[in-house]
């Protein structure tokens, strides 16, 4: 598989600041937080990152499935819902958390189910912007952001030598 012509490998290193950049962002808005839900499966990392810098002990999981080869999103598929006693005065005070928001669609999904819950997430392209209330980096809506769970150590041609849009 070769990258795209704009590729954003994030490291571990890097994503573990930004997360902690986003729970920063978080703290300073003054809210406390009676739960975190966290978008499964990149959701995953950042929450855990989020919850030990709030201090938030009740983290729930809502598995989308909208990536089903990793290149292209396709039909939107719940998974998992939330548990209904979160659900409880739509989600208010309850913190959900995501890597990225790219076209919205997932986001907008988790959104009907808390729409008074806080989204927040470590990446953001335009398309999706709209749906996130913090988030730490946006990036083209043509940027493929590869995380760190999902890379090896490979080469990488310079930005120069590679092909120009």
């Amino acid at each position: 598989m070769s990258l795209p012509d704009k590729a954003f490998p994030v490291s571990w290193d890097q994503f573990h600041r930004d997360a902690r950049a986003l729970a920063w962002r978080l703290a300073d808005n003054g809210r406390t937080w009676r739960a975190i839900v966290c978008i499964t499966r990149g959701g995953l990392v950042p929450a855990a990152i989020i919850a030990r810098e709030l201090n938030v002990r009740l983290i729930e999981t809502v598995c989308v499935a909208s990536y089903h080869d990793y290149v292209s999103q396709g039909d939107m598929q719940v998974l998992k819902e939330i548990t209904p006693a979160l659900r409880t005065d739509g989600g208010d005070g309850v913190l959900i958390v995501d890597d990225l928001t790219d076209t919205g669609k997932t986001a907008a999904m988790v959104r009907a189910m808390l729409p008074k819950a806080h989204f927040a997430a470590v990446y953001a392209k335009p398309k999706g912007r709209p749906m996130v209330d913090t988030f730490v980096t946006e990036v083209s809506q043509d940027t493929w952001i590869y995380f760190p769970w999902d890379l090896g150590f490979t080469y990488q041609e310079p930005i120069a030598t590679g092909p120009r849009s």
